[in-house]
């Protein structure tokens, strides 16, 4: 794998970053083009002429802590990091170096952003100064109010089904009729519908937890009926032969995600909402069943995650939020309890002292007082 023609001590960090790119053969076509922008937006322009034997520790801790004044988000620079940790792995591989630099940086956590709640609160500041968390999510009224704006639009089920089962995208696009158990209830998630090359390509799932059952609920399983009823009646009027998407262009190709995304965006807009991602509407659908009272377990299963943790780690804030809520609806209810009197009821309203009985005796007349004369 090393580069041909080359000393390995002239060898410079882009041209290994290029060799050790094309090698790896054996790479998701999501994590290859992940790889590939980290090399082209962030390693090359900032490393192009060096040589891969005069990379040290003070080089690369500079390199990390510019992305992060530059204004890069730990997340991101955590990422392009490891990215370049692992070409520098394969280059001690190669004997090209001794040891990799990179093992011995100290650099944020890189954590990812806890999903948090449009309050009426965070809805203001955004109003008034645009101010937009990294990851939020709707309360159950904003949620119903997209559905209802959204009740008219042909792709409307596919976003219901996001919004309350925690579909990815991907996932959605690549949900076939064959996968739907509608009288069951299920929908089998077995493949995403990604970009590859340039084109839409049938792809398997991020991870193997991602290959599950997800139950359906009795109005998403409606949604999905007249869907699918729209769906055929469009085919017969184009004259056109359908896929087996459930979800599909016009044409009845298979649905590109990023459309699905641009279509969503302005049905937000639309709706006079604060702004959420459609990845997001995935993490709303964990926040209902939260509220709805399921156990991390069961939304781990129906999100794919691959662990509870993950699942715990990324809507911790969430759960905080639904905690604080029903701590003061609690309050209220015994504050509310505790003015009543014991035995529960309604508080009985005293009854009125007696009144006192008055009795006015008319004064006795004298046979002088009726005749004065």
């Amino acid at each position: 794998m090393q580069c041909p023609d080359v000393r390995p001590d002239a060898v410079t960090v882009v041209a290994w970053l290029d060799t050790w790119l094309t090698s790896r053969a054996r790479l998701r076509d999501s994590t290859r083009r992940g790889y590939q922008g980290h090399v082209r937006c962030h390693l090359r322009p900032r490393l192009r002429g060096v040589r891969l034997a005069d990379l040290d520790v003070p080089r690369l801790q500079r390199l990390f802590v510019g992305m992060l004044e530059a204004g890069m988000t730990e997340a991101t620079v955590r990422r392009v990091y490891c990215t370049l940790r692992s070409a520098l792995n394969a280059a001690v591989r190669e004997r090209l170096i001794t040891d990799n630099p990179a093992r011995y940086l100290q650099l944020p956590a890189g954590r990812r952003p806890h999903a948090v709640i449009w309050t009426r609160r965070r809805v203001r500041e955004w109003q008034r100064a645009g101010a937009r968390p990294p990851v939020a999510v709707w309360t159950t009224a904003q949620t119903r109010r997209f559905l209802r704006s959204a009740g008219g639009h042909r792709l409307f089920a596919v976003y219901q089904l996001i919004a309350l089962r925690g579909l990815r995208r991907g996932e959605a696009c690549g949900l076939c009729w064959a996968d739907l158990d509608l009288d069951a209830g299920l929908a089998y998630i077995t493949r995403q519908v990604q970009h590859v090359a340039g084109k839409l390509t049938a792809c398997p799932l991020k991870t193997s937890a991602s290959r599950r059952a997800v139950a359906l609920d009795p109005a998403t399983i409606a949604a999905l009926r007249k869907h699918r009823r729209a769906q055929q009646l469009e085919a017969q009027a184009r004259g056109i032969t359908l896929s087996g998407y459930v979800f599909t262009t016009p044409d009845g190709g298979p649905l590109c995600p990023e459309h699905l995304t641009r279509t969503f965006n302005k049905l937000v807009a639309d709706a006079g909402l604060p702004p959420v991602r459609l990845h997001d509407l995935r993490h709303g659908a964990a926040t209902l069943m939260l509220l709805a009272g399921a156990d991390l377990k069961t939304i781990a299963d129906q999100l794919g995650h691959s662990s509870i943790v993950l699942t715990a780690d990324t809507y911790l804030s969430v759960a905080i939020e639904l905690g604080l809520a029903v701590a003061a609806a609690t309050a209220r209810l015994i504050l509310r309890h505790a003015k009543r009197p014991p035995g529960g009821g309604t508080t009985r309203r005293r009854s009125a002292p007696p009144r006192a009985v008055v009795t006015v005796r008319a004064p006795r007349l004298s046979l002088r007082d009726a005749n004065p004369a």
